[in-house]
Order: C-alpha cells, then structure tokens, then sequence
C-alpha cells in the first residue's frame, strides 16, 4: 500500500488495479531494473506481461479488446510502475497517450479494427512522430512533406525524440507532415499539417540508432528517416490539415498520464529515502533521527502527495467531461518539478551509495531531469497556463 495518505476515493476495482500493479513493479520490474538500465534494453517479456495484465487496454473500450475502464486507471497504473521504473512507465504513458489515443479519438472505423486490438493487448506498440530538429512547441517549423499521388500519400522528412518507434513490436508511427501550404492576409504563408498512419515496414520507413539518453535508459527512443515513404491515401488520420489540433487534444490528455509519472517517480524517492533513514545508523543513531533529514523526508512527502493531487484533479475533470487544460499542465509542472526535487534530495540523503548506478535512487537522478522536458517543457507549460488566464506574454503569444 502507498505511504501516502489517500488523496481521493478510488473505487475497488482501481484500488485493485492500484494494489497490483504496485505488487508487480515491485516483485517483477524492481528486481531486474538495474540490469537492464544497464543493457539499455527494452524487457520485451515485462511488455508482455504488461499486455496480459490489460495495462495497455485500460481506457479504451471492450469492442477492440480494452479494458472498458476510464482514465483514471490508467493514471494509477503509470505511477505505479514510475516508481521504480520511469522507463516502463512512459512505455506504457506514451504507448496510450501518443500511440492508440490519437487513433481511437480521430480514427476510422476501419482504421480503429485494424490497428486498436493488437495495440490494446500489448502484442504491438505505437509511437507519435511529431518532433523535428527544428520543430516542436513550433509546428509550424514542420519540414516533413507529404503529397498525394495515384491515391498514395508520398512522405519525406525526419523525425526525432520519438518514443517506442523502434522496438520489436513497434507496429506504427504516426507522422505529422506539411500537406499544403495557403497565403494568410498579411502575405505570409500558412503550412497545412495532416496526421498520417506510417507502418513501420513500410519501404522506406527507418528508425535509426537510439539516442545515447542521460536515463530513460530502456525507454525506446529513436530519430526517424522518412525517405519517399508510400502509404495509401486512406491512413491520413483524422481530417486533413487539422494534424497538429488533434495532437494537441491528445497531448492534453497524455500531460495528465505524464502527471501521474511524475508523481510516481516523485513517491517512489520518498519511499526509498524514507527506508534509508530509518536503517542507517551513524553514531549510535539513525539519520532519520536528525532533524535536518527528518525535515527534508517530510518536504519529500509533500511534494509526492502535491503531485498525486494535481494529476487526479486534472483526470477527474476530464472523465466527468469538464474543461481541463490548465489543470493538465498544472498537475505535469507540479509532478515534473515535485520528482526532480525528490530525486535530488533522495540522492543526497542516500549519499555515496545515492551516486550508484545500481540504486534506484541514482536511475530517479538521471531519470527525472527530462520530466522537466518531455511532452511539454515547463516553460511551455507556463505559457499555456498564462493563456488560459488570459495575459499574454512579451512576444504577444
């Protein structure tokens, strides 16, 4: 059971799920996260094991083989998992959130049939194209290309930063590419961005080398070549030119997941240093016992039960059909920052063996860091934020 008091109701079965998970990130994940932090490789037996559990179909309906649960469990799985191991944790977050939402929330029908129920069992995985070397919070920077041709769409670009795109079961990326182009106005030229569905053995497709990451270690990440890429016309996913706003609905949803990722991870440093100061002794007492570490283990709990607040405001709104945005990137900028801060003083409580790569506290050190980065910097957090409020920042954004 979680060290944190309860933050909110939970119905028995997420308290079950809950329960389970955490069992199995403990009994299954903990155990062999070093080695394979240390491989760099991607446990495709955990995966598995993931997928019988239903953890990769838990918001999605029974029609394509989900688990007909809401949001919420998903959340509660995520964090459950981050805490002892962020890198499965996102494959799971991004697989859902980036992979199989944007398909589910803007699909076809037929598109949904084909791709959803591998993809909800777990015996695939998805990943979302949209990052460039010159292009992210700007989409607008898009250089990928795709024209249509004799009923194909005929796709050229590069992609980077993208999660699950290259693993053994990686079955798809969706891509966001400059479909057209129009003349605004004031003379200046507006790009069309279209979603379209890549399968991963299309001719052409290539994921190349994975990044040699600070953490996330065994999270697949890899840049991606789109060279003379042909996919039918039929795989554009949702209505063409509206790619990026349909992005932008599911990276609002995916912020929360991302949210509880964080908070797992931020309670995950809490527990660790809370056992550490409880065994270790130095002269004659435990360090848990001075003041200065018992205060800071104290801040620690705080921030992880700040974190878990803010993600299960954020998702309870938005499974009850309430606007939620603000509340998004409040729950990722009060996570991302509530783990970091953790995994710093975890690190320091712990000491030399917090410098070890083989404790879990040292993996959270390196981990945490693109929290602050990932699907959202805190800047732009920031910046949807003051939009929301209505102020506008000194470039008039």
């Amino acid at each position: 059971m979680s060290t944190l008091p309860t933050t909110a109701e939970l119905t028995p079965q997420q308290q079950k799920l809950s329960d389970d998970v955490r069992a199995f990130a403990d009994e299954v994940v903990a155990p062999r996260a070093y080695r394979y932090d240390t491989d760099r490789t991607l446990p495709m037996d955990i995966i598995g094991r993931m997928g019988e559990m239903g953890l990769f179909g838990l918001p999605f309906p029974t029609e394509f083989g989900g688990q007909g649960q809401d949001y919420v469990s998903l959340c509660l799985a995520v964090e459950a998992l981050a805490r002892v191991d962020q890198s499965l944790a996102v494959t799971l977050e991004a697989g859902v959130g980036l992979g199989m939402m944007p398909i589910f929330r803007h699909g076809t029908t037929e598109q949904k049939e084909r791709w959803l129920p591998d993809l909800v069992a777990g015996r695939a995985l998805a990943g979302f194209g949209l990052t460039e070397a010159e292009a992210g919070s700007d989409a607008g920077a898009t250089k990928t290309t795709a024209r249509l041709a004799d009923g194909e769409w005929i796709i050229d670009g590069t992609k980077q930063f993208i999660t699950n795109s290259g693993t053994p079961i990686t079955s798809l990326v969706t891509i966001t590419a400059v479909t057209g182009e129009s003349e605004r106005a004031d003379g200046s030229i507006k790009k069309e961005l279209s979603s379209i569905i890549v399968p991963t053995g299309t001719p052409g497709f290539r994921a190349e080398p994975g990044y040699d990451k600070v953490g996330w270690h065994t999270s697949d990440t890899h840049p991606l070549t789109l060279d003379d890429v042909h996919v039918p016309e039929s795989y554009l996913l949702g209505e063409r030119g509206r790619g990026y706003a349909n992005f932008l609905q599911s990276l609002d949803e995916g912020r929360i997941a991302f949210a509880a990722l964080c908070a797992g991870a931020a309670l995950g440093c809490f527990e660790e240093a809370l056992r550490y100061a409880k065994t270790r002794n130095v002269f004659g007492h435990s360090i848990g016992s001075n003041q200065h570490i018992a205060f800071k283990i104290a801040r620690m709990q705080v921030r992880a039960h700040s974190a878990r607040l803010a993600w299960m405001h954020a998702a309870r709104k938005m499974v009850n059909g309430r606007p939620f945005k603000a509340e998004a990137s409040m729950a990722k900028l009060i996570g991302s920052e509530a783990a970091m801060d953790n995994a710093r003083d975890a690190a320091q409580i712990w000491g030399g063996y917090g410098f070890l790569n083989e404790n879990a506290v040292a993996r959270h050190y390196r981990d945490s860091k693109i929290l602050e980065i990932g699907e959202g910097t805190t800047e732009v957090q920031l910046m949807v934020l003051t939009r929301e409020l209505g102020l506008a920042t000194a470039d008039g954004r």
